[in-house]
């Protein structure tokens, strides 16, 4: 994520969603030697996996070849002047959560050969920490009061999605993806569709606006 960052302008909607996904990425580190999670090798997969899906987004970006549909939206309106930096890290978080998260877990389970509930406690340790990144998101990237008012567009636009929501999702679509497991053409579809629907939400969050970013 380091590499990633000193590659791009500091204004790039890639770049500012990395920024606060690798500040997150290293308090989960802290948090993995210090024993906060339950059980740390579960939860050292999880998180390498989960992260892996988005660094493999952009490899693939970078490669040429098309990344998934959740990514494409902050892919193709990464330098759009009038896109603010909130909607990009809003739907980087959305691509992640909504079908990076599901994903990563059926892979962890499947790799550790466990069931959905050995993963429960700490994908909801995993759910704190995405509140942490949403809270340094707003803290870093909010407007002020006296910008941000209920007349202005951003104001609707960060109103129209929730990370509990988000979170509450993910966990769903992955225990759907596990009662699918011997079923791999209808896996195959929840999975393409999952990854559709995210793009479509990350295409709305990334709506421009009237106000060119500064």
């Amino acid at each position: 994520m380091r590499g990633i960052g000193a590659g791009l302008p500091r204004g790039d909607g890639v770049a500012v969603f990395n920024r606060v996904y690798l500040s997150v990425t290293l308090e989960f580190q802290q948090r993995l030697e210090s024993g906060w999670f339950r059980d740390r090798s579960s939860a050292e997969e999880l998180g390498v996996r989960f992260a892996g899906r988005y660094l493999a987004a952009v490899g693939a970006e970078r490669a040429g070849s098309e990344p998934p549909a959740c990514w494409r939206p902050l892919f193709q309106l990464r330098a759009h002047p009038y896109v603010r930096p909130l909607q990009f890290a809003l739907a980087g978080i959305n691509a992640h959560v909504g079908h990076d998260l599901p994903l990563a877990l059926l892979a962890t389970c499947r790799s550790r050969r466990a069931r959905p509930e050995a993963l429960e406690g700490d994908f909801e340790r995993v759910g704190d920490l995405l509140t942490l990144l949403e809270e340094r998101i707003r803290e870093e990237l909010m407007p002020g009061p006296d910008v941000l008012d209920v007349a202005d567009p951003l104001t609707h636009l960060v109103g129209s999605w929730s990370l509990e929501m988000g979170r509450a999702s993910a966990w769903m679509a992955f225990r759907a993806l596990w009662g699918l497991r011997e079923l791999p053409e209808l896996a195959w579809e929840f999975t393409r569709r999952l990854d559709t629907t995210a793009g479509m939400t990350g295409r709305c969050l990334l709506t421009p606006l009237a106000c060119r970013r500064g």
